[in-house]
């Protein structure tokens, strides 16, 4: 129970300054929203994350794939706390493959992770649909061996044609 607290407590703090950066942008600068854009417009636009080529955008993907090769690692069980067009913000479990003594013959680890995406780019030849461009991963308890407390990692930004 502690645990569930103090991931909730460090999600909604990293969200917020990530949020407050994603309002203010660099140096305090005023958000800019292309010109021609109005608010109704800008507010139609569907914020996605992309993960594997040749697999469509998710919105609140329940499963996220990190590792589309043999590796395989993914985010699993995702709770949504945020889905906005700046940010989104989950609790869940990331599962990787030992790859001991190979990834065919390997074995399952599951570790509990908080999960910030965050940045946005258009989607190339989507119009109407942004995705984010960064995932931060926050791991409360334990996790992968030479792995840090948080990682933060580019995603995908564009499908394929």
């Amino acid at each position: 129970m502690k645990h569930a607290r103090l991931g909730a407590s460090v999600i909604s703090l990293f969200a917020a300054g990530l949020l407050a950066y994603g309002l203010a942008g660099p140096a305090g600068a005023a958000p800019a929203r292309p010109a021609g854009i109005n608010a109704a417009a800008h507010a139609s636009v569907k914020t996605v994350v992309l993960d594997c080529p040749g697999q469509p955008a998710l919105v609140r993907p329940k499963t996220y794939i990190l590792s589309c090769a043999d590796g395989y690692i993914q985010l699993d069980k995702l709770s949504w706390t945020s889905w906005t067009p700046g940010l989104a913000s989950a609790t869940g479990t990331l599962v990787k493959n030992t790859c001991n003594p190979s990834c065919v013959a390997g074995h399952f680890r599951s570790y509990p992770v908080l999960v910030v995406f965050w940045g946005k780019s258009a989607v190339k030849n989507h119009p109407g649909q942004q995705t984010y461009t960064r995932m931060t991963l926050i791991y409360p308890g334990a996790r992968p061996s030479g792995v840090g407390q948080t990682q933060t990692v580019s995603l995908p930004t564009s499908l394929p044609s």
